[in-house]
């Protein structure tokens, strides 16, 4: 398969257009992982695992090439990327080379990115912060010619906000500001982002498309497949349990309980949609910093079978978060970009497939990739 993706965008020249994708968050683990990836993928140095968007049923879906793609964005960090990079690398999340090898395209992506906000002790309002958020985004669209600039959320999961809260929380100023610049807006982190009714009042009059919230990237993954299951053969799941090691810059977020409960929210929503109720048990969130970027989930499920039979399945998932969320970020930058690019705003459900807590629609995976193939018909 051609890994530039599917038909190219043309400008009037008949040039392919470029697209911009904008982190939120953008010196992290993630970020970095999916800009060294389109890279060495469109270099045909990787082939495009984990990427849906590169399967037989996107082709000639209008998605932006991967080659098309231009990366920048906001974070409060120094660090550059080419940095970064070499921290993923001895951690065992890049393979050895690869930083090196896309060092110019990484390079060229930590010059675009700007100084997020708020800062500690700064000065602005949210109105002043959002105004100069927008202003960078609507900076990089000008300076590098691109015909869209999808805004993506992959920073560290913030607390929901309180019911006093005096100012909209991080999340939702970039949402906002994304809705000022006119972008398409994705949320792949557990936070308020565009939930909340101003703001999503004000994507559709602004005829913006965005999705979220919350990226399924491995034990809600499992869950959405193993939840209909249960329902299917007609077994009564009494409890759910489950524990999450994980370190790195997620472990540290989550070891705030506002920050958790936000994040357990999504991944027991799943279980209430799909079983039609809660079972009993919690999902436990440890930070283990010495782990990293990887992490190790459990689940304890105790179900009931005939005659009142009691049984038990248990699972473990370890997985490499970054590498995980890479290929479904790009994914969903294109399929964004695509959405906007035919005239398609508000929320997306079709798009639940990829989020723990999404928009609307079914829980259950195998529902949820019907509709996402039935959304790429749409694109056609």
């Amino acid at each position: 398969m051609n890994h530039d993706g599917n038909a190219s965008q043309l400008r009037a020249d008949g040039r392919t257009a470029r697209t911009g994708v904008w982190f939120v968050g953008a010196r992290g683990s993630v970020a970095t992982t999916a800009v060294a990836g389109c890279a060495a993928v469109t270099a045909g140095l990787h082939a495009p695992t984990g990427m849906v968007t590169e399967t037989p049923p996107f082709d000639g879906t209008g998605l932006p090439p991967l080659s098309s793609l231009v990366f920048g964005g906001h974070d409060i960090t120094p660090h550059p990327l080419p940095k970064r990079a070499e921290h993923l690398t001895d951690a065992g999340v890049l393979p050895h080379g690869l930083a090196a090898a896309v060092d110019a395209e990484l390079r060229a992506a930590d010059a675009e990115i700007r100084p997020g906000g708020p800062l500690p002790d700064d000065p602005r309002g949210d109105e002043e912060l959002v105004a100069d958020l927008a202003a960078d985004l609507t900076s990089f669209r000008v300076r590098n010619a691109l015909a869209r600039v999808v805004v993506v959320n992959v920073s560290s999961t913030e607390p929901l906000p309180g019911p006093d809260a005096v100012r909209l929380p991080s999340s939702s100023l970039y949402a906002a500001a994304a809705v000022r610049a006119d972008c398409p807006y994705v949320n792949f982190t557990p936070s308020t982002g565009m939930r909340t009714p101003a703001l999503t009042e004000a994507a559709a009059a602004a005829g913006l498309p965005h999705a979220g919230r919350d990226g399924k990237t491995g034990q809600t993954l499992l869950r959405a497949v193993l939840a209909p299951m249960f329902v299917q053969r007609a077994l009564q799941v009494r409890a759910w349990s489950g524990t999450n090691l994980l370190g790195g810059g997620d472990g540290a977020a989550l070891s705030d309980p506002g920050a958790a409960a936000a994040k357990n929210a999504g991944k027991e929503r799943v279980l209430a949609d799909t079983l039609g109720h809660t079972p009993q048990g919690e999902v436990h969130i440890d930070d283990v910093p010495v782990l990293g970027d990887w992490k190790t989930a459990w689940d304890h499920i105790a179900f009931e079978g005939f005659l009142g039979s009691r049984m038990i399945l248990q699972t473990i998932w370890q997985g490499c978060d970054s590498a995980l969320a890479a290929p479904l970020v790009l994914d969903l930058a294109r399929l964004l970009a695509r959405a906007h690019e035919a005239g398609l705003s508000g929320p997306l459900p079709e798009l639940g497939f990829y989020f723990k807590d999404p928009d609307a629609g079914p829980s259950g995976l195998s529902e949820q990739f019907s509709a996402l193939l039935s959304f790429a018909d749409r694109l056609r």
